[in-house]
């Protein structure tokens, strides 16, 4: 049960997972030529580079694409041409994503299992104790600078302070900062984010004169200022997170180095003399541990032979020009401009009239009206939807939002996510007629040969009702879905060909057909268990067959929900003890469902309004 749960989160989040990674490196490569044109530059330029592509990996493109879909669904459709084109970038900012998949009617539309189904669930595991294992390194650390913390003294004056104070005027920080003298040998560092504390050894300060004080507590001023402490436990969850992906690693060395030199940069700026600020280092390097945290800003960080060279360098930075200003503006605009575009341009809601080719059907009289029954509590037995071209009519009584768009897409009850609460409560009867010359219109198209026009049917007409009186918008989405194969038992089927397409009983417990391709065995085996079941079976053609069971409760509940004609009263009611569906499924028909994931196209719904009455 625990493999099986697993499995269905790695097939969930594999794709998705894989995809963010693609785009997070893509950023972070971005980010690294923006660092070579820099490098003559400051060092706080290339650290928010740097930090702005460790964060990419908390801000998948999917949320930004969402948004710009989100924004689109009342936009009108975009031209075909456009939509090609960033249906195009969107797949290849996605090389990981399911294939898309056609909505087929009476069928599930599903895809053959990806590789990722055939990942083995120890990877999550693995995950799992990756994930624990560093939280776990990182509580222990924090616990011993908590406890050096803990057994610190408050001090409120002595040299220290004094030039600590001043310094702090000269880096325009308000709030003064605490200073805990320690007895332990860690470097003295900024603790904390919200009231950042200055952690400082006893011991060291015998050690140091007064220039060299100075210049060490000016180096940890500009890490409160700069509120390095907050970056750096940014970047410290993006490494929880996807610790087994090594640039995540390397991007917190670049942060490290690049806000160390940074804050050099800012000390010498302020005056300082940079002999006697190289000399500092070295004696904190001497007396001192290395702080065992990132989110605890020290002075000793990064490569110290490098910084000692930066720091003696007499042409350490570079001003940017308005050239390289506008470089790194256009390259934030662009990052947050294509994904939401992309969701603007290629994924404006499904509606229905995009699915005809010439105009959008035009109803001659339309009537929605809330269904009697429903409001008199009365329980119907029969629903009644008839649909004829031949006249252009549609009649529907008693049937629900969900049931509609079920019948309009072809779709099942676990492929439509999201919409409103009244999606399955709400009953409507609908009477609507299509205008004649609409009609004749239809009649000389399916009789047409012309490949420009795009053959019109009853689900076309029906969408197009939905988008018009239910405001009905969504677009489809692949996720992995618990679904079941349908397959031939080891001893062989019991089914009997048929020559002809004839037609299936429904009932409660009961699916006998005179005739029928196994596809709609699939279909009305999916209505009964609320999963997806794909045929597998490979058997071509119609076959006659006669299937009965004893539905369970949740069985019944779900066939009603549907309006499913074989949930009528005056079918037969089953045995009380006979066998389950599973069951009778192997005894009386020699085939079987094996349970696995499968990668689904469903309906995410956008809007939909309960149309007035009229």
């Amino acid at each position: 049960m625990l493999e099986n749960s697993l499995t269905v989160l790695w097939n969930s989040v594999a794709p998705a997972v894989a995809n963010h990674l693609w785009q997070s490196t893509l950023v972070a490569l971005a980010a690294g030529l923006l660092t070579l044109v820099l490098r003559k530059h400051h060092a706080r330029v290339r650290f928010w580079l740097w930090l702005a592509a460790s964060l990419k990996f908390l801000v998948p493109f999917s949320l930004l694409i969402a948004i710009g879909r989100h924004l689109a669904w009342s936009r009108p459709p975009a031209k075909a041409t456009s939509s090609g084109l960033f249906s195009a970038v969107e797949e290849i900012t996605q090389p990981f994503a399911l294939p898309a998949i056609p909505v087929a009617h009476h069928a599930a539309s599903t895809v053959s299992p990806s590789t990722w189904s055939n990942v083995h669930p120890v990877l999550v595991v693995l995950w799992l104790l990756g994930f624990a294992a560093v939280l776990l390194v990182w509580t222990v650390r924090w616990r011993r600078i908590s406890a050096a913390m803990n057994s610190a003294k408050l001090i409120s004056e002595g040299r220290e302070i004094w030039a600590l104070r001043r310094l702090e005027r000269l880096g325009g920080i308000r709030k003064p900062i605490s200073v805990l003298l320690s007895s332990t040998s860690l470097e003295p560092g900024i603790f904390g984010i919200a009231r950042p504390a200055l952690l400082w050894p006893e011991a060291i300060s015998h050690s140091l004169e007064d220039s060299h004080l100075e210049a060490i507590l000016a180096h940890e001023v500009w890490h409160v200022r700069r509120r390095d402490n907050l970056c750096a436990a940014l970047h410290m969850l993006v490494e929880a997170f996807f610790w087994f992906y090594p640039l995540v690693w390397w991007l917190g060395a670049r942060l490290v180095e690049e806000r160390e030199r940074a804050c050099d940069e800012e000390v010498v700026a302020l005056g300082g003399d940079r002999q006697i600020y190289a000399e500092s280092i070295l004696k904190v390097c001497e007396f001192c541990l290395e702080a065992p945290l990132l989110c605890l800003s020290g002075v000793t960080g990064a490569d110290l032979k490098k910084r000692m060279v930066h720091i003696m360098n007499d042409h350490i930075v570079h001003q940017l020009g308005l050239a390289r200003k506008l470089l790194l503006v256009t390259a934030a605009t662009l990052a947050i401009a294509i994904p939401v575009s992309i969701g603007l341009l290629t994924a404006a809601p499904i509606r229905a009239q995009s699915q005809v080719a010439t105009s959008a059907p035009v109803f001659s009289s339309v009537s929605i009206r809330p269904d009697e029954s429903t409001a008199n509590q009365l329980n119907r037995t029969k629903i009644k939807i008839m649909f004829s071209l031949k006249d252009g009519s549609f009649i529907a009584e008693a049937v629900t939002l969900r049931r509609l768009i079920q019948m309009a897409y072809g779709v099942q009850d676990s492929q439509i996510s999201g919409g409103p609460e009244w999606l399955n409560t709400a009953k409507f009867d609908i009477e609507a007629k299509l205008e004649p010359s609409f009609v004749f219109v239809v009649d000389e198209k399916k009789a047409s040969e012309d490949r420009n026009h795009k053959p019109i049917n009853e689900q076309a007409i029906l969408q197009s009702l939905l988008a018009d009186k239910f405001g009905l918008s969504l677009h489809p989405q692949t996720q992995n879905l618990p679904a079941y194969d349908l397959v031939v038992d080891e001893n062989g089927h019991k089914l009997q060909p048929s020559d002809s397409l004839r037609f299936m009983r429904l009932g409660p417990g009961e699916l006998a057909s005179q005739g029928t391709p196994l596809d709609i065995l699939a279909f009305e085996l999916s209505v009964r268990l609320g999963r997806t079941v794909v045929d597998k079976t490979g058997l071509k053609g119609n076959y006659v067959y006669s299937l009965h069971w004893t539905p369970d409760p949740s069985e019944d509940g779900r066939l009603t929900a549907a309006d499913e004609p074989g949930a009528a009263a005056e079918a037969s009611a089953p045995e009380a003890n006979g066998p389950s569906l599973f069951a009778a499924l192997q005894d009386q028909l020699g085939l079987k469902l094996e349970p696995h994931t499968e990668p689904v196209q469903v309906l995410v719904i956008d809007h939909a309004e309960q149309p007035s009455q009229n």
